[in-house]
């Protein structure tokens, strides 16, 4: 199976839009009380056997099972029976909200996630349809379960060998969007390493370095629109919350920050498709993301984006047959990529690579990159040999990136 999403804006008529804030509301609802229903269950078993607690404990009887997915989706059916604001939502939705509080709850036992909180009103801002009718999309418009026919920008055409499995409406500053995730039923080959290798060396100097010697400026886009951002903050912070200039104001914040989402996005993607032209192989720096959003410069680096860009190239990669891997980045920037020999720690403010022992001299972030090439080719079982044996020639000093 192979799945693909695509994005579209949808127009919905304003009594559609008001069905979807009901139904927004009525998922949160639905959230909070199954978030209850856990937290009360672990609550009451915290209390110590041999002392009693300072706080009051709720009681629930020790044959209660830990509340899941699978034991909520009863007493919802029921719930749906007595409250016809429920009932209006359709059943798979809300259900669908419930897997999303069990993936929360797995997502702070194994990926070590902070305990699930309850949502604001508002704070909800996407449901999922799992299931959809039969042809469900016509030109420019798609059929939701209980909703019925609304009208999207198709601006492109949906293939017709394709199954549409699932539809998820998601609401932003710009408008109404719909994800509908498509379904092909082939069996897609395995990329082996083939043609000619590129390693890739991310920093805030130049946001990538190539081992061929191109460089690339790195962008500010948040920091270009930190002003502007302050100044509509201080407008919010001025005005009576919960007023309609309040949520005017509001809303102007939310939209720069997707216009800084989306432009980063935008050059992400033109880059990966730059990188991917003339290539068979792509290696890039397997990076500790999280360590370095804690760090001294961690506001720069997620301003840089480099673990959106990381998941680009590697579907860009995917859809134009690059091989990509990731390969160890320790050391990247202490070893000679000349001669192997480990030239010792550098200061941020050393950008020149000088070699003691083989003299050679390049950018310290394009021989970075060249480390990681020849690890990565170490790693698909190719011959590695060192600059100094002639693998590699004509290595320019720096050479800027003129198509952006």
């Amino acid at each position: 199976m192979f799945n693909l999403t695509y994005e579209f804006k949808l127009k919905p008529t304003r009594a559609q839009i008001a069905m979807f804030e009901d139904w927004l509301e009525q998922c949160r609802r639905v959230y909070n009380y199954g978030l209850a229903e856990r937290k009360d269950w672990i609550k009451s078993r915290s209390c110590q056997i041999n002392a009693c607690s300072l706080r009051s404990e709720y009681i629930i009887p020790v044959e209660t099972q830990r509340p899941n997915y699978f034991n909520q989706c009863k007493p919802l059916t029921q719930a749906r029976a007595k409250y016809p604001e429920l009932k209006a939502v359709a059943v798979h939705v809300l259900q669908q909200t419930l897997k999303r509080l069990e993936q929360a709850f797995v997502a702070m036992w194994e990926r070590k996630h902070g305990f699930p909180r309850f949502k604001k009103p508002g704070r909800m801002r996407s449901f999922l349809f799992p299931q959809l009718g039969v042809n469900p999309i016509q030109k420019g418009k798609i059929k939701l379960p209980k909703i019925g026919w609304v009208k999207f920008h198709q601006s492109r055409e949906i293939p017709d060998s394709d199954i549409v499995k699932q539809a998820h409406i998601v609401k932003r500053a710009s408008g109404w969007y719909v994800l509908l995730i498509l379904q092909w039923n082939v069996s897609l080959p395995q990329l082996i390493p083939h043609g000619e290798a590129i390693g890739i060396d991310v920093g805030l100097t130049s946001f990538i370095a190539t081992s061929k010697g191109l460089t690339v400026k790195r962008p500010r886009f948040f920091v270009d629109a930190e002003c502007k951002l302050k100044l509509l903050q201080q407008r919010v912070s001025r005005k009576h919350i919960g007023s309609n200039n309040w949520h005017k104001a509001q809303k102007k914040v939310a939209l720069l920050y997707e216009y800084i989402v989306n432009c980063r996005k935008d050059w992400h993607r033109k880059l990966s498709h730059q990188i991917c032209n003339n290539a068979g192989m792509v290696f890039v720096e397997d990076l500790n993301l999280i360590g370095l959003s804690r760090g001294m410069l961690g506001k720069h680096c997620l301003d840089a984006g480099f673990g959106q860009f990381f998941n680009i190239l590697q579907q860009t990669c995917f859809k134009r047959g690059v091989y990509f891997q990731k390969v160890d980045s320790r050391k990247t920037s202490q070893i000679c990529p000349s001669c192997g020999v480990e030239t010792g720690k550098k200061e941020l403010s050393v950008r020149t690579h000088v070699c003691s022992n083989c003299g050679y001299i390049t950018d310290r972030d394009v021989a970075a990159a060249q480390v990681v090439l020849q690890r990565g080719l170490a790693a698909v079982g190719h011959t590695v040999k060192m600059l100094a044996e002639g693998k590699f020639t004509g290595i320019p000093m720096k050479q800027e990136f003129s198509n952006f």
